[in-house]
């Protein structure tokens, strides 16, 4: 089972570092960022399962943030830390689409406890989902089978990973280096060269409508015409 990715946005940089350590001596995937800038550079990057950000941060804050998070994507939790307790806050925070706000100071458990909580929420909700149209073709990325008519095909972990992401950017350029990272862990030579061959299977499998292409835009990534 991967583990899971979370992006940690605090700008002071000694209570950052003891989360980060904490949630990765737990199994976590951490990116620390010290300001909202940075944020937002590396959720495009790397999209994480979930995002854990302080309010109060330099050059973009929390709220401003997650309004532009939940412009395209309505569905990564996103949990505030604050050290506010004005209602106001709470209410407003909620309102731009935040999953759940955690005040200072917490105890470690408490937020593992909300983490868990809901991405466990995520995956029910996601596996409760319609399938999603793709030209002729159906695809369940919770149940990682592609359907063409009543025929079913069965994708493997990686295979649905990666159509997934070319779908999240569907008719636009998926940059190699993001997949990399997001579904192999790095963008090696060896990691490279095994997307490669992931991306051939998927054309095969997705050949009997001609309207569907994966493009490859050389030197940025992967376009899925559809």
């Amino acid at each position: 089972m991967s583990k899971i990715n979370v992006l940690l946005a605090e700008d002071e940089v000694a209570l950052g570092t003891i989360i980060q350590e904490s949630l990765e001596s737990r199994d976590f995937r951490v990116s620390l960022c010290e300001d909202g800038q940075k944020a937002w550079e590396a959720y495009e990057r790397e999209k994480p399962d979930i995002l854990v950000l302080d309010v109060m941060m330099p050059k973009k804050d929390g709220f401003t943030l997650a309004t532009e998070i939940r412009k395209t994507d309505p569905y990564t939790p996103i949990i505030f830390l604050t050290s506010k307790s004005q209602t106001e806050d709470v209410v407003k925070g909620f309102g731009l689409g935040a999953n759940d706000y955690v005040r200072k100071p917490f105890s470690m458990e408490e937020l593992i406890v909300r983490i868990k909580a809901h991405l466990d929420r995520l995956r029910t909700r996601q596996a409760q989902s319609d399938w999603i149209v793709l030209g002729k073709y159906e695809f369940h990325p919770t149940r990682q089978v592609l359907k063409l008519g009543d025929a079913e095909s069965p994708l493997t972990a990686r295979e649905s990973q990666l159509l997934q992401m070319l779908l999240e950017n569907a008719n636009d350029i998926t940059d190699r280096t993001q997949i990399l990272n997001h579904i192999w862990g790095s963008d090696d030579f060896f990691n490279a060269r095994s997307m490669d061959v992931f991306i051939t299977k998927l054309r095969k499998k997705l050949q009997d409508d001609p309207a569907i292409q994966i493009l490859n835009v050389r030197g940025y990534g992967f376009k899925l015409v559809c």
